[in-house]
Formats: structure tokens, sequence, C-alpha cells
């Protein structure tokens, strides 16, 4: 057995429209974003989901509340699913933050975090979901970071090609959680 991951990002926000590099501030979606998120949930209301688990940054939380509302589907936050923080960044230009990525992997962002450490904590929500979610389907809504790690944690991409390239969204992604992963 095994958990089947199902990805998606948060929906489209304000700040996505803008080009701003939200980071750790909440972020709120677009009126384009609220109906992005509405078709998401008819993309995945039938997808015999056990649990949605989501970031706990606001545009995660509005994505799968909106999507997922009148559902018996539970939604449950998780601080480990955050975006980086790009300490004295968030709210940046995306054109600004782009240049930087690759010297932030190992080295946190001034006041913030690195790409490794959003790694570890994806590492630990992972661990979580092995141990209680075998043989379950779940959704997860987050961030473009954290969809890095699980391409680094369970399908082996390198972090450092993956931070350089253009990020292809799509209507989700599919993971596949081994039982009683362990990174490493």
């Amino acid at each position: 057995m095994a958990v089947d991951i199902v990805y998606e990002t948060h929906s489209l926000t304000e700040d996505n429209e803008k080009g701003v590099a939200t980071g750790w501030l909440p972020g709120r979606l677009s009126e384009q974003g609220r109906r992005f998120a509405a078709e998401l949930g008819v993309r995945r209301r039938n997808a015999a989901l056990a649990a949605v688990f989501v970031s706990d940054l606001h545009r995660a939380v509005e994505t799968a509340r909106i999507a997922f509302t009148g559902t018996a589907v539970p939604i449950h936050q998780d601080l480990r699913l955050r975006e980086c923080n790009y300490g004295e960044l968030n709210g940046c230009p995306v054109t600004a933050l782009a240049d930087r990525r690759v010297r932030h992997i190992d080295d946190p962002f001034p006041g913030g975090q690195s790409y490794r450490q959003v790694i570890d904590a994806t590492s630990d929500f992972l661990h979580d979901l092995a141990t209680g979610w075998d043989g379950r389907r779940v959704l997860v809504i987050a961030h473009s970071a954290n969809k890095w790690a699980l391409d680094c944690l369970l399908t082996g991409k390198s972090i450092e090609d993956l931070v350089d390239a253009p990020f292809g969204w799509r209507e989700g992604w599919h993971y596949t959680l081994p039982t009683g992963w362990r990174q490493g």
C-alpha cells in the first residue's frame, strides 16, 4: 500500500496577477482565482479523497474552502506546507526574487529561510502522512516551493535544477508516497 498524493497549488492571487512574490504574506485570491478554486473543487470532489491538507497561509486556505465547502472532505491546515519565507523579500516583485533563488537553496533569504528548509518541513509532513494515511488518497494544496520539495523527495529531482526552471502550472500532479516512507 501507499499514500496517493494529488498535489495542487493554491489558486491565482491578486499578487500573482501583479507579479508579486507573496512568500509568507497571506495573499488573497483574485476574482479569477476564486473561479479557478471552484473549478478545482468540481475537478476533485469525486476523487475519493480521504482528506485535504493545506498550507495555513490565507491564499491556500481560501482555495481549499472555496473548493470543498459543502463536502464531507476534511480540511487540515499544516504550517509545514508554507511557501518559502523570503524574509525581507516577502512581497517583492517576482523578477527581483527569481534572480536570487539559486543563492538561497542552502542559505536562508535575509530574515527568512532556505529552500532546503522547505524541503525539510515537507519531509516532516510526508513522514506523518506515510504513517497515518497509508492506503488512502489525499489532496495537498500548497505553493511552488512545496511542489519542488515533493519533486526532490519523491522523484529524485534536484532543487538546483528546479528553482531556475519555469514553473509549469497545470491541473494537479500525482505522487506516490510508499508505505513507511522516510527520507534518506
